[in-house]
């Protein structure tokens, strides 16, 4: 199958073309290295440098039978401040990639989504049907990519996968709150400056066991259009990770708490996904929390 994979050099791109290529699909890697580097376009992918605000040249997509857009903006916190550029990248970035797949003739559409859009759960595990309520422009410009991708399917035929997905860490990874304490502690080891009160408890999920999860929906969907969560089974808190990161670098730092139940305008102080529709199809997540964060503490040693 011949696959194009947005922000295939990004931190969860890179990881689903290995997959991608891995079993024998023919990969084009479409990226603008805002967030990436060259160096991460696995071996044996082809490479199009593009930034998804812009409309694709035509035929770009000529002969690509399915898309995976993962090419966004992923700063929550940023979104507040540069709610335009967020908009332009994450909605409308979607939008471009949809139509380019309307002109070109792709089959089917993959959409990363967030667990943001369903804003403060009041229902956790919060399931697919929970009505979506975003608190940041993040969320909103994603929940408009989902709305595009279910009109397009519906209008044009393109078959559509939405996937929710939970935080997700692992190596590659330069973004989110792990990756933020690493940076802080190389500089500091005694001291750890948190955002919030500690106390935020979300769903954590290696990026090894997010990429398996996409490829099951993907592959196993029936319907037209559908929306699956991809997460863990388990909650943890802010102070939790800042003390099994800080184990894993070996030192003992005084945390240090600024602000309330958010760490930011548009923080979801809890979330935990139901994932029981994408289990019921054989899914499973096989790498711990403590296993994964030693991973990604070994990589991040490694690389910074």
């Amino acid at each position: 199958m011949d696959v194009l994979v947005t922000g295939g050099a990004g931190f969860i791109g890179s990881h689903l073309t290995e997959s991608l290529l891995a079993a024998g699909h023919r990969v084009t890697v479409l990226d603008s290295f805002a967030n990436s580097k060259r160096e991460s376009v696995p071996k044996g992918a082809k490479l199009v440098e593009w930034d998804v605000s812009s409309a694709p040249e035509p035929g770009m997509l000529d002969g690509i039978e399915t898309v995976f857009h993962l090419a966004a903006d992923p700063d929550v916190k940023g979104s507040a401040l540069r709610p335009r550029e967020n908009f332009v990248i994450n909605a409308a970035g979607t939008f471009n990639m949809l139509e380019a797949c309307r002109k070109s003739g792709v089959k089917s559409f993959v959409f990363t989504s967030s667990s943001v859009v369903y804003g403060e759960a009041k229902v956790q595990p919060t399931p697919e049907d929970y009505p979506p309520s975003p608190i940041s422009n993040y969320a909103a410009g994603k929940l408009a990519g989902e709305a595009y991708c279910m009109s397009y399917s519906h209008t044009y035929g393109i078959k559509s996968t939405v996937l929710r997905l939970a935080n997700i860490f692992g190596e590659r990874s330069t973004h989110g709150v792990m990756f933020d304490f690493y940076k802080k502690l190389k500089e500091r080891p005694s001291r750890l400056e948190i955002l919030g009160n500690g106390k935020q408890s979300k769903s954590y999920l290696h990026v090894s066991d997010c990429v398996s999860g996409m490829l099951v929906a993907f592959e196993m969907q029936k319907s037209q259009s559908v929306v699956f969560n991809i997460g863990s089974k388990e909650k943890h808190t802010v102070d939790e990770i800042a003390q099994t990161l800080s184990l894993e670098l070996g030192c003992s730092p005084q945390l240090v708490h600024q602000g309330g139940a958010r760490g930011w305008a548009g923080d979801v102080p809890e979330m935990l996904l139901s994932t029981s529709k994408l289990e019921s199809l054989g899914w499973k997540p096989k790498i711990a929390f403590g296993e994964g964060v030693r991973r990604y503490a070994a990589w991040l040693k490694k690389h910074y």
